[in-house]
């Protein structure tokens, strides 16, 4: 993801900010379709595949401007989306949508958590304050039916968002966001094409269900969410883009509930209103302090 801090300038931005994470939340419910009759990381593969194919069409006019620096970035970006989707597709294989959808939006508080770590930004009150909630959410997951392996894989999933979304904001500062787009899709493609050869996967084929579940996702949350991320986020800034990208797991979890009747006990209730809450509260704090003017304290000066 690519996050500047340019202010609203475009009155439609969040409602095309909204629809991504609409694509996006359906992609838990498609995915998990998909993987009924396709294998996980081959469904990875194809679906990066197809995305490349689509992208690349549309970059015709651009190929010229391909160089070598271009891929370069691309690939570096594009290894850390090849973990994000290949722990996400294990994650959502061996969960509900729901829970993986939670779990997923926990990048949220990695990313501040990961520039701390290695470059000693400060963690502000809020942001300390939401892992320690987040980690009570996940608490109640597990008392709510345990901590599956996909519920663990999914937790991964989100710290390599996270590192996604810092290798783009420190790697990608220049340069046509087309083009690295189709060497980030590509890059994932390949990776996903090795690991399919050498992972064991059961015998397979391709409905008509799970091929329009493989088209969605090549198509919507892939090709589309990242064209309307990279032209419309930019008019908003990070704090309010973060808000508006909470929304994901809602849409995933009305997904997992009208269609593939997914619900959840008390205590899942419980877990997935606690990690909502620690990623929607140092949010909201954040954006007072941006209409305020005001720097949030951080926890590392106490």
């Amino acid at each position: 993801m690519m996050m500047n801090g340019r202010r609203d300038n475009s009155g439609s931005a969040p409602f095309w900010l909204v629809v991504t994470t609409v694509l996006w939340g359906g992609s838990f419910v498609f995915n998990k379709i998909g993987f009924r009759e396709i294998p996980p990381v081959m469904f990875l593969f194809l679906r990066f595949f197809l995305a490349t194919v689509i992208m690349g069409c549309v970059c015709i006019p651009r190929l010229r401007r391909m160089d070598l620096a271009t891929v370069k970035k691309g690939g570096m970006v594009g290894v850390a989306l090849a973990a994000a989707n290949l722990s996400f597709v294990i994650g959502v294989s061996g969960t509900s949508v729901t829970r993986a959808g939670f779990l997923n939006n926990l990048f949220v508080l990695l990313v501040p958590l990961l520039c701390f770590l290695f470059w000693r930004e400060r963690v502000d009150r809020p942001t300390f304050a939401g892992i320690l909630i987040a980690a009570s959410g996940i608490g109640g997951l597990a008392c709510g039916g345990g901590f599956s392996r996909g519920d663990l894989y999914s937790t991964v999933c989100a710290l390599f968002i996270a590192i996604h979304i810092i290798a783009v904001s420190r790697v990608l500062r220049s340069g046509d966001v087309y083009l690295v787009t189709l060497a980030q899709f590509a890059t994932v493609t390949v990776i996903g094409g090795i690991l399919a050869l050498v992972i064991p996967g059961r015998p397979f084929h391709i409905g008509p269900v799970s091929a329009g579940a493989l088209i969605y996702c090549a198509v919507f949350p892939t090709v589309i969410c990242f064209t309307l991320q990279n032209t419309f986020q930019r008019y908003t800034t990070p704090t309010r883009a973060g808000l508006i990208y909470t929304l994901d797991p809602v849409w995933s979890m009305l997904g997992g509930y009208l269609l593939l009747g997914e619900r959840l006990n008390g205590w899942e209730w419980l877990g997935c209103g606690l990690i909502f809450g620690s990623v929607v509260v140092p949010l909201l704090a954040k954006l007072s302090a941006e209409r305020r003017g005001a720097p949030l304290r951080s926890q590392a000066s106490n």
